[in-house]
């Protein structure tokens, strides 16, 4: 079975390298989805303040996943862009980790909503869906906290129900992924990217730091 692991922007480009080099040791089969990082973050400031419609923002996010995602693989020789899913095997079977720029497919498919609710974690979750795969979110971050991530006080939550995690105001997945997670009967792992031995941990089926959002 496949794992869908999405690279979340805020990992690159610091970390991204030593998470790639860690990634080609798993004996998961893996695909790559990259978020927009820095270049969608800079897309949300134009929209808040000179209002651009959403169907523009939405799309002009999804094609700086693809730049980013094209720079992450120009550094790392065992990951391949592809732009079709049918393209999985044939990497897999050179020993490389296939990474999906996903303009192009959503652009044909356009399966989710246009808004700032749907970032690359609802994306993945839409990929993991269409390839019958498992999820795993590599943040920035632990996992989803409960209490505010910045204060003293959070506490890390091990365990949570997607139907739980609806009522959550802000936490480290995007608004809609939750909402997909039900709609695909999905589970789904939330993990810092920063820590790529938890990562590999993770991916060899060993217990380590995480939230696990259940169907």
């Amino acid at each position: 079975m496949l794992t869908v692991v999405k690279i979340g922007g805020s990992l690159f480009p610091e970390h991204t390298d030593k998470l790639c080099e860690c990634l080609i040791k798993s004996d998961e089969k893996i695909v790559l989805i990259n978020g927009g990082g820095d270049f969608a973050n800079k897309l949300r400031e134009y929209h808040e303040k000179y209002n651009f419609s959403d169907d523009i923002m939405h799309w002009s996010a999804i094609k700086s996943m693809d730049i980013i995602g094209e720079l992450i693989a120009s550094r790392n020789k065992n990951i391949q862009c592809i732009n079709n899913p049918e393209d999985i095997e044939k990497v897999h079977d050179n020993k490389k980790i296939p990474l999906l720029l996903s303009y192009d497919l959503l652009k044909k498919e356009d399966p989710l909503k246009h808004s700032w609710d749907v970032t690359s974690d609802s994306i993945a979750c839409y990929f993991a869906h269409r390839l019958n795969a498992k999820l795993l979110i590599l943040t920035n971050v632990d996992g989803i906290y409960s209490g505010n991530i910045f204060s003293n006080d959070k506490e890390l939550i091990k365990s949570i129900s997607a139907k739980e995690l609806l009522i959550f105001k802000e936490t480290s997945v995007d608004k809609c992924l939750p909402k997909l997670l039900i709609k695909y009967n999905l589970d789904c792992f939330v993990m810092n990217g920063i820590y790529p031995e938890r990562v590999l941990s993770h991916l060899n089926g060993n217990h380590t730091i995480n939230t696990h959002i259940r169907r």
